[in-house]
């Protein structure tokens, strides 16, 4: 039997600098509060922790009983799961469906990074971790030159102009901008991100994620465990999909289409009978500004070669007809890589419960999250939803 699945609260830290925290105190910082307004309710089968770069940065592997220890959940199933940018998605999806199947009744969904400990070197080597390390390793290629190649493919094949380029970061930046757990509050303009610093030409330093810790944790129940009020006050996780693809870009047959993404996203829409148009916000793995055209035009928000245009005129926008990384996304919320999906849940949760403040986009009730490792080499789609049935 499948039961219904519903995230029931969620909590976060801002993401930045959190030097005097270790990577399990960041965990329970997030954790803290959520677990005591929900300490009367059904008890926790299982913890599932998203990280991605703890052995490198912590000198830490095994934290799934690690944080369930300082969270004090006795006698839960601990499970880590890593899956690069999108280990955080990758923890939602094995949770959803160990609440599916019944396996368990109730769980903790942790994602935790701890990046700022580590020096400039080691931050691009543990980025280009999720690429094939024979070629990024032997040929000295980091993440962000990987996407630069793809930059300049995309700007040839599509005419698309650097000043057309830099608008996701603007998007993005002018939404984190009033956020309160962004690690980036200020707005940028089209030709801040063009002028910026170059990291890998064409890619500017504000056409990249920025490196930060963070936490956030979302509880997760079976439908089966809940009465109608409770399904009410929660938001319904109505799909978890995903998809992999070709690691190396350059190898696929399409190096400007993110199959991954749209593989994931079109069994989403064939499961749950719904369209694009269905959808009031989308938060997107946005780490880099190509990357984001690319996953506006899989998920079918833009014709191919047209997604830089639309964010130009709006069509992204808060108040637009498809809002995007509504709370600054990867790029302007910041980017803690394996809890950077989990952020991604809390933000749906806070629009779908109009609980986004400034950020809120009127009468949201459906969102679409999509999250990817790599350069689209894997990706999972998430479908939540208000409009509860039953």
């Amino acid at each position: 039997m499948n039961s219904r699945v519903y995230i029931l609260d969620v909590g976060l830290t801002r993401v930045g600098d959190h030097w005097k925290s270790s990577i399990q105190e960041l965990a329970y910082e997030s954790a803290k509060g959520l677990l005591h307004r929900n300490s009367r309710s059904i008890p926790f089968d299982g913890l599932v922790v998203a990280n991605a770069l703890s052995e490198i940065s912590s000198s830490q592997q095994n934290l799934g009983p690690l944080i369930a220890d300082a969270l004090q959940l006795d006698n839960v199933e601990a499970i880590e799961v890593e899956a690069a940018g999108a280990s955080g998605a990758a923890a939602v999806h094995v949770a959803s469906k160990m609440l599916s199947s019944e396996h368990w009744k109730k769980c903790l969904v942790i994602g935790v990074e701890k990046m700022r400990d580590l020096e400039p070197s080691k931050i691009t080597l543990a980025q280009a971790l999720s690429e094939q390390a024979e070629y990024t390793h032997f040929f000295g290629m980091s993440l962000a030159s990987l996407n630069a190649l793809l930059a300049r493919l995309y700007m040839s094949e599509y005419g698309t102009t650097r000043d057309q380029l830099s608008s996701f970061p603007v998007i993005a930046h002018k939404n984190s901008s009033t956020c309160e757990h962004a690690q980036f509050r200020k707005k940028f303009s089209r030709d801040d991100v063009s002028r910026s610093e170059i990291v890998s030409d064409p890619l500017r330093v504000l056409d990249c994620a920025p490196v930060g810790d963070g936490s956030a944790a979302i509880i997760l129940a079976s439908g089966e465990e809940m009465d109608a009020q409770q399904r009410r006050n929660s938001v319904e996780i109505v799909t978890s999909e995903s998809a992999s693809g070709r690691v190396n870009f350059f190898e696929r047959d399409d190096m400007l289409e993110f199959m991954s993404t749209k593989k994931a996203a079109d069994r989403a829409f064939l499961k749950t009978g719904l369209s694009i148009d269905d959808i009031d916000i989308f938060e997107i793995h946005d780490a880099y500004s190509v990357g984001a055209a690319l996953i506006c035009e899989a998920l079918g928000l833009s014709k191919r070669g047209e997604a830089c245009k639309d964010a130009v005129s709006g069509k992204f926008d808060l108040n637009g007809q498809f809002p995007i990384s509504t709370f600054g996304g990867m790029k302007g919320r910041g980017y803690p890589v394996g809890a950077a999906g989990v952020y991604q849940f809390c933000e749906a949760f806070m629009q779908l419960k109009e609980k986004a403040g400034f950020n809120q986009v009127p009468n949201a009730r459906r969102a679409l999250i999509q999250t990817m490792s790599g350069i689209d080499s894997s990706c999972f789609i998430h479908i939540l939803s208000t409009q509860h049935k039953g």
